[in-house]
């Protein structure tokens, strides 16, 4: 995308694409998450503008006044495709097409420089900030595949779920989470695409695999319907950027098989001294971009969450070989619904979850006290709910749980489960694989 011209010409389809291209991408990388990515230390993290104010109260406005939604609109969680970040995108496509016509009409024909000067100028600059915006989020995401924190391994919760009752996000999250070695490799190449944009000389080469490791996530995310769909769509956008100056030369040669000239892309300064500085300055924020991305993926492979989170006291899955409801022993199908129980899952440290004999589940936050051999169920945003168990562990694989729920008294008796019983756990890779006994 060369924006060379004469002095004496009009404005070119290259000059409207690439100043909308200027103004859209720079709108939208401070508007989301894209400028907390480089903007970035242990104390701040600069924040996506969009969602604070003014920018927040101007798409709650439009959505109010324009779109005839009710507001407040939800801009919080995993999903970056809510009805707020749509409304948000509009108005910043109609925001960057004004300031680029408004840019388009006024151009400066005197200076000291011609405009072709100044269009190569503002292109180079830009590129650097793209290269970084893109290469801090490649850290980010290749970093927390690599510490395997974006796609934990399947919770216990999950090995019980039947594969029919998972979301496509979740069945997405599980597959994924399910092979360490394939994340880490997807997030080995994501890295790799980052620090070659680093360098000038390599920007190319890490645009090309940053925009094949951006494509199959932006893939997953239509396929799999997970709400990152706007973000990896813009990302491609910005990878496509910085490829189109080279797009004729890549053509030559990987499309035509000829030889290309080399690249022309513009230095930043006049003098090679100052370039080398300017290129040192920029290795050194990018190492530093990686320490600070290593740092906070390691923080969140220990946080509540991750998969270096404390394990329950009690882990394991436990069938619930039998049940008495204020003293009498009943078949499930025959208790009280909240009470037909089949299994006790403990996971994390801070939570129970019992699966019901439909295969529902019903979560409990918990406090569990080794010392005294107690359990403290709450219920999140279940106000001052309460139900209090105490437990014994006769043997490894049993344990016996009584206490007071809802009025009721009860007493269960459960068996763990081996985890030698899910296939999801015991598949491992082999070079020569037998037939699939399961296998129509």
């Amino acid at each position: 995308m060369h924006q060379g011209r004469t002095n004496d010409q009009g404005p070119t389809t290259k000059d409207l694409l690439f100043r909308l291209s200027v103004v859209y991408f720079t709108l939208y990388a401070f508007a989301t998450q894209i400028i907390g990515g480089v903007v970035l230390t242990p104390w701040f993290s600069f924040p996506a503008l969009g969602t604070v104010w003014p920018l927040r109260n101007l798409t709650e406005w439009l959505a109010e006044h324009v779109f005839g939604l009710r507001t407040p609109l939800l801009f919080t969680g995993n999903s970056g495709d809510t009805v707020f970040h749509w409304i948000q995108n509009a108005w910043l496509v109609t925001f960057a097409i004004v300031i680029t016509a408004a840019w388009m009409i006024w151009r400066p024909r005197s200076g000291r420089r011609p405009a072709s000067d100044r269009e190569q100028a503002w292109h180079a600059w830009f590129r650097v900030f793209l290269r970084f915006a893109l290469a801090a989020q490649m850290f980010y995401y290749g970093m927390a595949k690599i510490i395997p924190t974006q796609f934990p391994p399947p919770s216990l919760v999950t090995l019980v779920e039947a594969v029919g009752n998972l979301s496509l996000s979740d069945l997405l999250w599980t597959w994924v989470g399910a092979s360490t070695p394939y994340q880490v490799f997807t997030g080995g190449a994501e890295m790799a695409a980052g620090i070659l944009l680093l360098f000038p000389r390599t920007t190319t080469l890490g645009a090309l695999i940053g925009f094949v490791d951006m494509l199959q996530v932006f893939v997953l995310n239509m396929t799999y319907d997970f709400g990152l769909k706007q973000i990896s769509l813009h990302y491609l956008l910005m990878f496509a950027f910085l490829l189109a100056p080279d797009a004729p030369r890549l053509a030559r040669v990987l499309v035509l098989n000829r030889p290309a000239e080399p690249s022309a892309q513009r230095d930043l300064f006049a003098t090679a001294r100052a370039n080398r500085i300017a290129l040192v300055a920029q290795v050194v924020f990018g190492i530093y971009l990686i320490g600070m991305f290593t740092w906070i993926a390691t923080r969140s492979y220990y946080a509540p969450g991750g998969p270096g989170e404390p394990r329950s006291p009690l882990y394991g899955i436990w069938n619930i070989e039998a049940m008495t409801v204020d003293g009498e022993t009943r078949p499930a199908v025959l208790n009280d619904y909240d009470r037909r129980w089949r299994r006790a899952i403990f996971d994390t440290a801070n939570v129970v979850v019992f699966q019901r004999t439909d295969d529902s589940l019903a979560h409990y936050e918990a406090t569990i006290d080794t010392a005294s051999r107690a359990i403290a169920l709450t219920k999140r945003n279940g106000g001052p709910w309460r139900a209090s168990f105490t437990f014994d562990r006769p043997s490894a694989d049993r344990l016996v749980l009584e206490g007071t729920m809802d009025g009721y008294k009860l007493q269960l008796r459960l068996r763990l489960i081996d985890f030698d019983t899910f296939r999801l756990l015991n598949s491992r890779f082999r070079w020569i694989r037998p037939p699939d006994p399961f296998a129509g």
